[in-house]
């Protein structure tokens, strides 16, 4: 068992049995991962620290229901897993009560303010990376953020496996599935990107409003697959190279000054 396993369940161990100290230590340790998890699977900082605190309170609260302290690191990804995807289903309600899906106007871009940070921090085609998983579906986006962890060392296909609550078999078919409609998305960033664009692109666009949307992607991707310009306009890098540069992101001082904060008003966990 690697060290830091090992250290997690020393900790999970000790917090149980009443020990602060540890409990902050636990938050210390597990809060990149979950922000890390949060704010590539939302694409932006919007609801990121809302979304990063209720898995964290959530997880911290549940402790005890814990049965093995060794599955520690797999039961805190099944519970951001799914706490991302309630909030991006209450997302997709909002935005289908604003009206039909393909006349959305006012949908939140979440993904702007993480987007202008990370033209900064990583190559074009990074970039355009982090911009396509916003045209995934929310259950692919999700499982992107953990692939990511797994293909940076930080998470084992069995950890990934047990937070999708199903077989490492099975595991690696929803993760191929998710890598075909990525790799499908990128095509959609590339074409969207293409100066001088595509004449027969922008008429198939008229009438968006630059939201990405699942009806979208399939217009654009019909539109691409027919097209003899757009499909040669861009030779990707595969995505295990541009992965292998995306590490756990900072957690910014503030959230992480509230998480430890907000361990004193816990009740005791034993």
């Amino acid at each position: 068992m690697p060290a830091s396993a090992v250290d997690e369940t020393r900790l999970v161990i000790a917090a149980r049995a009443g020990d602060r100290r540890a409990l902050d230590e636990l938050v210390t340790a597990c809060l990149p991962l979950v922000y890390t998890i949060v704010r590539r699977a939302l694409g932006g900082l919007s609801d990121v620290d809302d979304v990063v605190q209720e898995t964290m309170l959530r997880a911290l609260r549940e402790l005890r229901a814990l049965r093995s302290p060794e599955s520690f690191r797999p039961w805190l990804v099944t519970i951001a897993r799914r706490q991302v995807g309630t909030h991006l289903h209450r997302q997709q309600v909002d935005a289908e009560r604003t009206g039909p899906l393909d006349e959305v106007t006012d949908a939140p871009d979440a993904g702007a303010e993480a987007l202008a940070l990370l033209r900064v921090e990583l190559s074009k085609q990074c970039e355009q990376v982090v911009r396509a998983s916003r045209w995934l579906d929310r259950h692919d986006r999700t499982l992107l953020s953990l692939w990511w962890l797994e293909a940076g060392g930080r998470l084992t296909r069995s950890a990934l496996a047990a937070a999708l609550a199903t077989s490492v078999a099975h595991a690696g078919v929803r993760v191929q599935r998710m890598r075909n409609q990525m790799e499908l998305s990128r095509t959609v960033v590339a074409a969207l990107d293409a100066d001088p664009g595509c004449a027969e692109l922008r008429a198939v666009l008229e009438g968006w409003d630059g939201v990405p949307s699942p009806l979208w992607r399939k217009r654009i991707t019909r539109h691409i697959r027919s097209c003899p310009v757009c499909p040669r306009r861009w030779q990707p890098v595969p995505l295990e190279r541009l992965i292998v540069g995306l590490e756990l992101l900072p957690v910014p001082s503030t959230l992480s000054g509230v998480m430890l904060r907000a361990t004193v008003f816990l009740p005791p966990l034993l």
